[in-house]
Order: structure tokens, then C-alpha cells, then sequence
């Protein structure tokens, strides 16, 4: 099992997150909430309102998500869903925790909050430099303030 932190439309109540449960892609568990350990800008970007974590650290927001530990076969299917890696890049990235209720996968000392564990993020490396001055988030929700309905895929 190795971890990932996700920010955007695979989070709890948002409109992709059916694909991480019941198994049918391999297995997630839900290991807790936290944050990126530097800031990066979480922006809604594209005709279909996708958020994209860019790959620029140090501009932006500390971004709030979940992590999960994930199987082999789920991590694969994640390369895809995530169209790894020309529209995002799976990358290693500290995570800070702010809670944690998991077990499996832990690392040796299940983290506590101000911790940090590593975990595989989907961000992008490529993108229109405008995307830079669009607003930044610090926590998606597709159905957010912002007004920016998210696209689902089912519906494109």
C-alpha cells in the first residue's frame, strides 16, 4: 500500500469519489485529512472546470485534502483516471497531517497532526501560464463559492 493525498473531485462528497470505493479499481482506504507542507496554487481550470494543483511550489496555498492508501492495481487505475502523465504528473510530496484515522498502510508511527507523511500527488507541470493568475484555492468543493460547476466526465 502506498499513499496518496487527493485534493480536488476524488475527495469525500465530491463528484469522483464513487471511483475510489467498492474495490471494482483495486483498494483505497481512507487514512485521514491534511495539507500540502508548501504552498501551491490550486486553481478551476478548462472548459469543464477541473481543478488542477500546479506544480509550482512555494505560490499559493498550503491545499487541504485527504489521503488515502491505495493497492497497486488502484494506483494504476488512478495513473489513468488522472490521464498520468500528460494532463497530471504523479509526484511525491510531504503532506502535513491534520488528522489521522488510519491503520493499514501506516507508516511505522501512525502520524500525528503537525506531521508529515509522503504521499503520490496528481498535479501539473505543463499548463497556459494564465492558469498562474487564475484564483487560488486552499480547499476544493465543486459545489464551492466560486460558481465554477465542475464537468462531469459522464456528461462530456
Amino acid at each position: 500500500m502506498t499513499h496518496v493525498f487527493v485534493y480536488g473531485t476524488l475527495k469525500r462528497g465530491q463528484p469522483n469519489h464513487k471511483v475510489l470505493l467498492g474495490g471494482t479499481h483495486g483498494r483505497a482506504a481512507f487514512q485521514g485529512r491534511g495539507r500540502t507542507a508548501e504552498p501551491y496554487p490550486l486553481v478551476i481550470a478548462g472548459e469543464h472546470n477541473v481543478p488542477r494543483l500546479l506544480n509550482v511550489p512555494g505560490q499559493g496555498h498550503r491545499v487541504v485534502g485527504e489521503i488515502y492508501a491505495v493497492d497497486e492495481q488502484m494506483l494504476r487505475f488512478l495513473d489513468e483516471f488522472e490521464g498520468c502523465p500528460d494532463m497530471y504528473q504523479r509526484t511525491p510530496l510531504p503532506i502535513a497531517v491534520l488528522e489521522w484515522e488510519g491503520t493499514r498502510g501506516a507508516p511505522r508511527e501512525t502520524p500525528a497532526a503537525d506531521r508529515t507523511v509522503q504521499c503520490f500527488v496528481y498535479s501539473t507541470a505543463t499548463f497556459p501560464p494564465e492558469w498562474l493568475h487564475l484564483p487560488y484555492h486552499d480547499n476544493y468543493d465543486s459545489q464551492g463559492q466560486h460558481g465554477l460547476r465542475y464537468n462531469p466526465r459522464e456528461n462530456r
